[in-house]
């Protein structure tokens, strides 16, 4: 171990300051808003899959065609989740950062 970790380690406040903030870092505007651009064709793509499922599912269950039925059935149920996912994203995020702070 380097002698300078160890004396850190030993001098009885191993603690290291992590305060994230935006305005500190050059370019976050463009980041924010490349993320939000991202979210939202995430949720057009979610939507478009939902569409499509369901309209299989409908097509499926009215022929008696099981494949169908069972592939559109789980793109709804994938498509919903991950809509789900993407609009909790954020609010999941910033619970386990504040719970991961309280250590």
């Amino acid at each position: 171990m380097s002698p300078l970790i160890h004396q850190w380690l030993l001098s009885g406040n191993p603690i290291v300051p992590f305060n994230p903030a935006a305005g500190d870092v050059p370019g976050t505007t463009p980041l924010e808003t490349l993320t939000d651009g991202i979210g939202w064709w995430a949720l057009v793509a979610s939507l478009l899959g939902l569409v499509l499922g369901a309209a299989a599912w409908a097509l499926g269950s009215h022929t008696n065609n099981y494949q169908y039925s069972s592939a559109g059935r789980r793109a709804v149920i994938v498509s919903a989740m991950a809509a789900l996912v993407i609009g909790a994203a954020p609010i999941v995020i910033n619970f386990l950062f504040t719970e991961g702070k309280l250590f």
